[in-house]
């Protein structure tokens, strides 16, 4: 079966939320499934639901456990590095059915890994490896070469009226 790659970007909510609803999907369908997440650390209630399915789900984040704001940090280049190198070991090995990068597009957005280097991980990959990119700002160039593009656009939201995240709806 071929392998595409989708992005799923935009200013609205619901993204990552997505991203874990195909990864579900991928998980009933006895898929291997790769879950990468840039410029996240920490625990999210989606790693203590997703960690039930840890036989066929391999999650991982890659950042500090802080929101970047303004410039990155030279420490979160070095993490975007590291997790560039192991990413392309992965898509080019095909253990993986669905490999997702979540917030890649704001990792290349800040910098962090550039869009050849998402573009290089799109060649790399093994086939039958369905990629998905999340995550705002997505490269025109990334959005050339992707099979399906999402754009999630944001109308209302009542994290302008001050909410912050709750756990459980947004963490």
């Amino acid at each position: 079966m071929k392998g595409y790659v989708q992005i799923y970007t935009g200013d609205g909510k619901g993204k990552t939320t997505a991203a874990i609803g195909l990864a579900i999907r991928a998980l009933g369908a006895g898929w291997p499934v790769f879950f990468a997440q840039f410029l996240k650390a920490g625990e999210y209630s989606e790693h203590k639901a997703l960690a039930r399915f840890s036989d066929h789900l391999t999650i991982k984040a890659y950042g500090r456990n802080v929101f970047i704001k303004g410039e990155p940090q030279e420490e979160d280049r070095r993490l975007a590095q590291e997790a560039y190198q192991e990413i392309a070991e992965i898509v080019a090995s095909g253990r993986h059915r669905l490999v997702i990068l979540d917030e890649a597009n704001v990792a290349v957005h800040y910098g962090l890994i550039t869009v050849d280097q998402i573009l290089d991980l799109i060649d790399r990959r093994a086939e039958g490896v369905e990629l998905l990119i999340t995550g705002r700002y997505a490269h025109s160039r990334l959005i050339e070469r992707a099979d399906l593009v999402t754009k999630m656009r944001g109308v209302k939201h009542y994290f302008d009226q001050g909410v912050k995240a709750r756990v459980g709806v947004e963490k």
